[in-house]
């Protein structure tokens, strides 16, 4: 049994034409979504009625199990005093008020069952090895965006309510409001389940092998998703997508120059792949410049390959692609 991940989700990354099995996905169901969030909030309003705790462990047993590990950081809802710290958590305030909003902002999501649908029936033909997730969302009080699990992907709606949703101001500067927006779900439940079911296996301190990894991620994003702009899949404005696409060159030039490549040092490699501005190369630059980097060679990778999907996430060897990819944007 796979151990319970939850992650934080990196951005994304840009839309191009897909490949092969282009047309998978077309005409699939939607996926069903499961409204674990609507579920728990009637227990809240209802003040911890003891039936409602009975439904909602007889219907979302994974999820209790999950939310009690992250927001409440008790192993088990078996675990005494479990409901009375649940709905105590909940109950503060403004934390009711952001779960409010967060329902009535997504009380429909037909248009976001269809988009999944197509893009996992995309997944699924293109790597039928990896199997797929049962949906749901789940309010998290801006904690984590994605919760995986074994068979389970959830995410938190209160972290999709628009970059200028008044409480987001206090607590998030500019460039995270920007991906905190309803566009960015659709890939980031993709990411989520991606980087679960294909675990970065590399020396996180070299640069090269973060950047292929996190390339290879989003590359497979934006085959899924082929519809979405570059700017929202990379959570980035139209600016910084332009500052991007014009300094390419001179980004790899200095990356190279200054050996930060292959030199294993991790507080280096950070800086590029961070969400933070990466100020240290220009004030224009935005963060994770390093894996639109990545995604810049994998793309390269593929032309030049014409690999599939498969292939593509069985090759480790971050050299390899790189060097088969023949990328030399200056």
């Amino acid at each position: 049994m796979r151990p319970e991940i939850l992650l934080v989700v990196a951005c994304l990354t840009c839309a191009g034409c897909r490949g092969e099995g282009k047309d998978a996905g077309a005409g699939a169901e939607p996926v069903e979504i499961h409204r674990f969030d609507k579920a728990l909030f009637r227990l809240i309003e209802a003040g911890n009625d003891v039936g409602i705790q009975g439904e909602l462990l007889c219907d979302y047993p994974e999820m209790m199990e999950v939310t009690g590990k992250d927001i409440l950081n008790m192993q088990s809802s078996a675990t005494p005093g479990f409901f009375d710290r649940l709905v105590g958590y909940y109950s503060e305030p403004t934390l009711q008020g952001l779960y409010r909003d967060a329902l009535a902002a997504y009380d429909s999501v037909t248009d976001l069952a269809k988009t999944l649908g197509s893009a996992f029936a995309y997944l699924g033909e293109n790597l039928p090895a990896m199997p797929l997730p049962r949906v749901y969302m789940h309010v998290s009080g801006l904690r984590q965006n994605v919760w995986v699990a074994e068979n389970l992907l959830s995410l938190s709606i209160d972290k999709y309510l628009g970059k200028d949703y008044p409480l987001y101001r206090e607590f998030f500067y500019e460039y995270q409001r920007e991906k905190m927006q309803p566009c960015r779900m659709a890939p980031d439940y993709l990411t989520g389940w991606l980087m679960a079911e294909y675990p970065f296996a590399g020396n996180e301190d070299v640069l090269l092998e973060r950047m292929i990894y996190e390339g290879k991620i989003k590359y497979i994003v934006s085959e899924a998703l082929p519809e979405l702009p570059l700017p929202t899949l990379m959570g980035f404005t139209q600016s910084a997508c332009a500052w991007c696409e014009k300094n390419e060159g001179e980004l790899w030039k200095t990356i190279v120059e200054r050996k930060h490549l292959y030199t294993p040092d991790l507080s280096t490699t950070d800086k590029y792949l961070r969400e933070t501005p990466a100020t240290f190369l220009s004030g224009e630059a935005p963060g994770h410049v390093g894996l639109w980097i990545g995604l810049q060679i994998v793309r390269r990778y593929m032309k030049q390959t014409g690999l599939g999907l498969e292939r593509l996430m069985r090759e480790n060897n971050a050299q390899e692609i790189l060097t088969r990819s023949g990328y030399k944007p200056f």
